[in-house]
């Protein structure tokens, strides 16, 4: 229900203003027409979804990865429905990581700008730090040093910081009568000089294509100008990635049993071989060390034709299942095997009551450490689902966001936290502090001014994770093969 009313934009009205109004197409309309059919996957469509729910995110732009005449690319495209394509802090933060993964992935970057810029009610937020809007033009310059093309489409207002996107890119494009191009619109201009001048002679398309040179190509219509793009695209040398052959094979189980098999309870009781063998081609999964370390299960299997080594959380990260994925990681960089890691850690253990458990304890840690170092220096892709619990130094180990996965995507029951709340002592079980925590989480629901646990529950679900762009999106159990 959220994803098809982020799809919406800012809504019925906005939208109505926008393509009628102001006579331009919705920017999933402009991706229709610029992608190739069938391939595109939507970056963190969540981000700055209000808690509690509100109407819409207030990114202000969407971002994503398809392709266009079979040349993966990276799209960043403002949505002027959403308070006017302004950017926000969130919005930011989303064009940094679509920046981020054309690096990683050596991709083309595609911009649809339809913005405002940057709003102004919050500068802190925005302007100053090392990762805050000046970045997105600092990553365009280097972009460029690495060989790696970019290409814009002014196809709205495009003002003041926005206005450097089109002009560093290697080619942009401007629509006639609704791109416009400057650091300070119109009202500006008559604040401070008491000029009146119209967005057409001041930024429009026949200034910047013919005068100011700031604009390569003019399009007199959006239709137009994505026909341009894709053009454009095809003289830029990027080697097309070729179709599959074959069609993949499907898993002898339905991966639309996914849905049924996502695991609200964190207690890793539930099998993750059941999981496995709804995600991987043909249902084969060749099992490394099978009988060692069976709280992780680690192996090599295909997905939609694409070998994979998998590291799978099968219960508590012990000792041995510690040095098993270590060992397995190794393996994969050596080959040259993308990893997908599947996150369900279970809840720390207790803390050592005697000295045998407390020996047990630190080869625990050291085991754990070398299976951080492995994952953490493992030069091959690596891609993390966290598909049921997320939780404490586990997450870590399991290649969680501290650890750079190349993508994280969750599934809506996952629970990214420090700890989990249910898994505190409860009174039977507590003295003193620990009563007082207790206390606490009886009294979470109650209206009281602060509770530390009905905080963290509230803020270890898999919806505040991804408003926050600490991961790539939420995805459902059944699309996990197609993701």
């Amino acid at each position: 229900e959220l994803l098809e009313r982020v799809k919406k934009g800012g809504g019925e009205n906005a939208i109505v203003r926008h393509t009628q109004r102001n006579k331009k197409l919705f920017v999933r309309e402009r991706l229709r027409l610029l992608l190739d059919p069938g391939h595109f996957l939507e970056l963190s469509p969540l981000a700055g979804l209000e808690l509690p729910y509100g109407d819409v995110p207030a990114a202000g732009c969407l971002t994503g990865i398809g392709r266009i005449c079979g040349v993966w690319c990276v799209f960043i495209a403002s949505d002027a429905t959403v308070k006017g394509g302004t950017i926000y802090p969130t919005g930011v933060k989303k064009q940094l990581r679509a920046q981020e993964i054309a690096m990683e992935n050596r991709l083309l970057s595609v911009h649809l700008v339809d913005s405002g810029g940057a709003v102004l009610v919050v500068p802190s937020e925005l302007f100053p730090d090392k990762l805050h809007g000046g970045r997105v033009f600092y990553n365009e310059a280097i972009m460029s040093a690495m060989g790696l093309p970019q290409v814009a489409v002014v196809c709205g207002s495009c003002v003041a910081g926005g206005a450097y996107v089109p002009t560093m890119a290697e080619e942009s494009i401007i629509i006639d009568k609704i791109g416009t191009l400057f650091l300070a619109g119109p009202p500006l201009v008559k604040a401070a000089t008491g000029e009146d001048v119209s967005p057409e002679d001041l930024g429009g398309a026949r200034l910047h294509s013919q005068v100011s040179g700031c604009s390569d190509h003019f399009a007199a219509s959006e239709e137009e100008a994505y026909e341009c793009i894709r053009n454009v695209v095809c003289t830029l040398n990027c080697v097309p990635v070729p179709e599959e052959d074959r069609e993949p094979e499907s898993p002898l189980y339905s991966p639309e049993e996914l849905l049924g098999l996502a695991p609200l309870d964190y207690s890793c009781t539930l099998p993750v071989k059941l999981i496995l063998s709804r995600l991987v081609d043909g249902s084969r999964f060749q099992e490394f060390k099978a009988p060692y370390g069976t709280t992780l299960v680690t192996g090599f299997g295909h997905v939609e034709g694409h070998l994979l080594g998998i590291v799978a959380s099968n219960g508590e990260l012990a000792h041995d299942a510690a040095l098993k994925g270590s060992h397995f990681v190794q393996l994969c960089g050596q080959r040259g095997i993308p990893i997908l890691f599947l996150q369900n850690t279970a809840p720390q253990p207790a803390g050592p009551a005697s000295i045998s458990q407390a020996e047990a304890h630190s080869n625990r840690l050291k085991a754990q450490a070398s299976m951080m170092a492995a994952v953490a220096c493992a030069a091959v892709p690596k891609i993390t689902i966290v598909i049921g619990g997320c939780f404490g130094s586990d997450s870590y180990v399991m290649c969680g966001r501290s650890f750079s996965p190349n993508f994280l995507f969750l599934w809506p029951n996952a629970r990214v936290a420090l700890v989990d709340s249910r898994h505190l002592p409860t009174a039977g079980d507590c003295t003193g502090e620990e009563l007082e925590l207790n206390q606490l989480k009886a009294n979470a629901f109650k209206p009281v001014q602060f509770c530390a646990l009905s905080r963290l529950e509230e803020e270890s679900s898999a919806f505040y994770s991804s408003s926050r762009l600490w991961d790539d999106g939420i995805i459902l159990p059944q699309d996990t093969r197609k993701v």
